[in-house]
């Protein structure tokens, strides 16, 4: 007998990490147990992504045009050709986005009518909201560049209040449960010299307080450290909510809070997640990806150019090195030759990758690798990318800073040596987890460099994405930079998967 499936109600939903997890999350009898209903995203490009996904899912639920989706993830069809062979499911996915982007605050009527309409139709069904409004108000780097703004006044900035549209969304569709992201600044950050967070809890748990609207009382839980009182969940430290994602089977360091809302008559009492025992590195997960080279970002892009500076680089970086490490004769960092800077053949996924990542990323293995292309860069990085990789491979891990840089590798920056940038070239360790892969991996690069000198370049977005744990079919729509930008700002859908079977386990 099929479980009752639960209709999800997905905010500020990016490209949709948070609902890739739900919705990959099956009952008993193998059925998909979270259907999402409408995804809310204002953004064009990451709207169009969503839209994408939506459709994908549609038409593997129906068992109908995975070939023709392979078709067009190879080139060989456009999306609107794809589309119109399936005009049923694409109406739907189309309807499950919106048909256009729509930002809550200024698009409520339509945002609310059509949540309303779900909720109605849905019966008595489970209802579950996810999302996590935009943390750049909250986010240590967002108030770092805040405090730099002539009069800025955190009171007056919208976004300090956005969860307050996640409240208004609550009264509407009444959910048996709720999930909620934001970065950990949420903690810490201030408005009027008041700490937010423990009025955003208060809230939370009593959205009709807010939106004057009749709305159940909610138990907010911690998805990593149990409640001492299931009844009365309190807990004694605010990072009790932070979920560090390289705990749970994610290849980065993402520290993100999380909370988890149980409707007060509910009953239940929720699980938490189990960690691994193990973490997962970048090697791991990015090493039998196509290899690269990157690009000449202001100069004529051709590829013996581009082995005959990364070459002759070699020779320097290898004589610095020398100077610091006994083992640095050993290293051979020459370029890799005929490397292209985009690839698209399929990978086969090697057993070094942990199991539960190789069954995750090709789940309906894609015929092709996506969005896997470099960008340029300017020839003086080159020298500096090269010697943060290898200098990383020779320190067993560790990316140098600022103060391990030569002097003739500094770049014209005033504040280089203060310690404001000193780790403005990192490199991903090969042997360890990433660190935060956030939006400004869009920006230019220099905090994501791939650990292999020999392609002396950036991470690109299929490999960002993996980090991020998206599935290798997982198409990203729009330019380059708006890739970026989408994955930087996406939930890990690995982990989103392990709380939506938390919520499924809660109720049912």
């Amino acid at each position: 007998m099929k479980t009752k499936e639960a209709l999800v109600i997905d905010l500020f939903a990016g490209p949709g990490g948070l609902g890739e997890g739900f919705s990959s999350v099956k009952d008993g009898n193998g059925h998909a147990f979270f259907k999402i209903g409408v995804s809310v995203e204002k953004e064009a490009s990451a709207h169009k992504t969503l839209t994408t996904r939506a459709f994908y899912r549609k038409i593997k639920d129906s068992g109908i045009g995975l070939n023709s989706y392979n078709d067009y993830l190879l080139g060989n069809l456009t999306r609107e050709e794809l589309f119109s062979r399936f005009p049923l499911e694409a109406k739907e996915a189309q309807q499950e986005t919106l048909y256009t982007p729509h930002a809550l605050g200024d698009d409520n009527d339509d945002i609310h009518q059509r949540i309303e309409e779900l909720v109605k139709a849905h019966g008595n069904k489970p209802r579950v909201v996810i999302g996590g409004p935009p943390c750049q108000a909250y986010s240590l780097a967002g108030r770092s560049r805040n405090a730099g703004i002539k009069d800025y006044k955190a009171e007056k900035d919208h976004r300090n209040f956005l969860y307050k549209e996640y409240l208004k969304v609550l009264s509407i569709a009444q959910p048996d449960v709720f999930v909620m992201e934001n970065v950990r600044g949420i903690l810490s950050a201030k408005i009027d010299g008041e700490i937010m967070f423990p009025r955003i809890l208060k809230d939370l748990r009593a959205p009709g307080r807010v939106t004057k609207i009749a709305t159940p009382r909610y138990k907010v839980f911690s998805l990593v450290v149990k409640a001492k009182d299931a009844t009365n969940p309190v807990y004694d430290d605010p990072s009790d909510f932070l979920i560090k994602s390289e705990n749970y089977g994610v290849p980065q360091a993402r520290h993100r809070v999380i909370l988890l809302g149980v409707r007060a008559d509910l009953g239940g009492i929720p699980g938490t997640l189990i960690p691994f025992d193990h973490q997962s590195t970048v090697e791991q997960v990015l090493g039998e990806l196509p290899k690269l080279r990157s690009g000449f970002s202001k100069r004529k892009d051709i590829t013996k150019d581009w082995e005959t500076t990364i070459s002759k680089n070699a020779t320097t970086i290898n004589r610095l090195l020398k100077e610091r490490f006994k083992q640095a004769g050993a290293l051979d960092i020459k370029p890799l030759k005929k490397l292209a800077r985009s690839a698209s053949q399929p990978v086969e996924y090697p057993r070094q990758m942990p199991k539960h990542l190789i069954e995750w990323y090709r789940a309906e293995k894609p015929p092709c690798v996506l969005n896997h292309e470099t960008r340029g860069h300017m020839e003086s990085d080159f020298l500096r990318y090269a010697f943060s990789a290898a200098y990383t491979q020779l320190s067993d891990g560790t990316s140098p800073k600022a103060r391990d840089f030569p002097d003739d590798l500094a770049p014209a920056h005033e504040n280089w040596k203060s310690g404001a940038h000193a780790d403005r070239f990192r490199t991903q360790a090969a042997n360890k987890c990433s660190t935060t892969v956030t939006s400004h991996i869009s920006k230019d690069g220099h905090y994501f460099i791939h650990y292999d000198p020999k392609q002396c370049r950036s991470l690109t977005v299929r490999e960002a994405a993996r980090l991020q744990t998206f599935p290798d079919n997982y198409l990203f729509e729009g330019n380059r930079t708006q890739q970026y930008v989408q994955v930087g700002n996406a939930v890990p859908p690995y982990l989103a998967q392990q709380i939506g079977r938390i919520v499924l386990e809660l109720l049912t």
